[in-house]
Formats: C-alpha cells, structure tokens, sequence
C-alpha cells in the first residue's frame, strides 16, 4: 500500500479546519493523514512559523503534501477598520504561505470568498470574471488569490459558509427565532449558502486531483436572499416564517459594502466531477446537531 498523503491544514480552529477533520474521521480514507494546525501552531502572518510547520509535517514526504489554507480575517465589517488585520492575513500572509509551499514543491489549495466580486453581474460569476471588491475584507481577500495564483497554488472561492459551531448566521437566527422574537434580515443580497462540511469533501476530494485549474469555485446548490436563507431556517425548525422581516441592505446599515449579486458557476467543479449538494441538506442537518 502507499504511503497515505499528509494534508496540512491552517486556520485548525475555524469552521472550515474542523469540518475537513470531522470528515476525514467520518471517511476512515487511509490515503490521507490530516493535520489542521491552529494559529500557535502555524501563523501564517509570520514567515518563521510557517516555514516550521511546512517542514515538520508536509515537506520531503512521498507523496508529496497538500496545504490547504483555511486560514482567514474573516471579520467583513471589522475589516473595515483593522486594514491592516485583514490585510495581514488575507493578502500577506496567504502570499508568503503560497512562496513556502512552492519552494518545497508543495501543492496549496486556498479558500477564498465571493466578496472579491462586485456585484453587478446579470449572470453566475465565472472564475475568471474580473473582480471588483467593494469593501477592506473583499480587497484583501482579492489581493490574497493574486499572491497565491503567481505562486502556483489554487484558488477555491466559497460563498456564505454556514456549519457546526456557535458563530454565524445560522446559530444567530435559529436562536432568535426560538426566543419568540421577530427578526430583521436582508431580502436584496443573492448568493448561495454553502455547507462547511460540503465544501470540506470537496477540498478533499481535490487533492486527490493530479492537475488543477488556478481558480474554481464551489457553493452550495441553488441561489437565495439572506431573508430566504433565514425563511429557510424558520420553516426546518418548524417556526412561522412571517416572523423574519425584510430589509434593505441600506435600512440595514452593516459598516461594510456587500455584493448585492454573488452567486457562484460552478461549472468548472462538476467537470471534475465534483457536484455541489443544496444547502438545504446542510442546513437540516445543522440543526439537526444543534
């Protein structure tokens, strides 16, 4: 048998990390060994230490490792006002992770996000659609995937990644909604809600690959609002949807701009034979744990 290949993960304490961990345990696949590495353990903000983890667990090994960075500010109106936070470790810091895994032949796979678009497309974006972030967190985001294509990794862009965990979106409502109270939601931002353990398959399902494009795009199946992802938790929990009031984006009043349209092709990942699932299914069984 050969030897298994060792995947390191960075961000090993965020959403995405534990969701990759959790299905490499569910999978019991021998050909991989899957190390997520929390920020003390890999902080891809400082060359140093990411040249330290390379090396002790991925580099020089048979075959040869896969990093997927899964680390990220992902504090889109916080970004706002912490340029320089974001920038760090979205641009930065994804920059200098990308030039250690080319110069020790590693392949790095690099979560990215939807915000790099600006919204106004009339159709799904494509991978190679120009982007046009509208806010600090799309910037950085934007400028993070450039450093990584000129060194040779791969880009998979994500959109509104929603799982196990007290953070996010999906917590938030369903406790609200189950306290009795009504709730303020967008009703003019589109994209597709995305499943983290569905994405995780997918990443894993890639570094299987032997050759990859410089940018795909992966999302849940099937385009909504924030008001009707939030319908959509309501009626799974069984709550009167009429309860969710919409909003504009405006009336809202986030600090950060937001793609008003960021629905994701996802054309390049089924020609690998890699199919994104809905949501819904996602969403149910997030609940479902909760």
């Amino acid at each position: 048998m050969s030897a298994p290949r060792r995947v390191l993960v960075t961000g090993g304490g965020g959403r995405l990390a534990r969701a990759l961990v959790r299905g490499a345990a569910a999978d019991g696949d021998a050909a991989f060994e899957l190390v997520a590495l929390d920020r003390t353990a890999c902080d891809i903000t400082n060359a140093d230490s990411i040249a330290r983890a390379l090396d002790a667990h991925v580099a020089g090994r048979e075959p040869p490792g896969v990093v997927i960075n899964a680390a990220a500010f992902t504090g889109v109106d916080r970004a706002e006002t912490e340029r320089d936070a974001a920038f760090a470790v979205n641009a930065t810091g994804a920059g200098t992770l990308a030039r250690a895994c080319a110069e020790r032949g590693l392949r790095l796979l690099h979560v990215s996000t939807d915000h790099v678009f600006g919204g106004t497309a009339a159709r799904p974006y494509r991978e190679h659609d120009a982007t046009a972030p509208r806010s600090v967190y799309g910037a950085s985001k934007a400028a993070g995937e450039e450093a990584v294509r000129n060194a040779g990794g791969t880009v998979v862009r994500t959109s509104w990644l929603f799982g196990e965990g007290p953070e996010g979106f999906v917590p938030a409502i369903a406790a609200r909604l189950r306290a009795g109270e009504r709730v303020r939601v967008v009703d003019d931002q589109h994209g597709c809600p995305t499943y983290a353990d569905d994405l995780a398959a997918a990443l894993r399902s890639l570094v299987t690959l032997r050759e990859l494009p410089d940018v795909l795009h992966y999302c849940g199946e099937g385009p909504t609002t924030w008001h009707g992802f939030a319908g959509a938790i309501a009626e799974t929990l069984g709550v009167d949807p009429s309860r969710i009031d919409a909003v504009s984006t405006r009336a809202y009043g986030a600090a950060a701009p937001r793609p008003a349209y960021s629905v994701l092709d996802t054309e390049r990942m089924r020609r690998l034979g890699i199919a994104p699932r809905p949501w819904r299914r996602g969403l149910l069984t997030t609940l479902q744990r909760r």
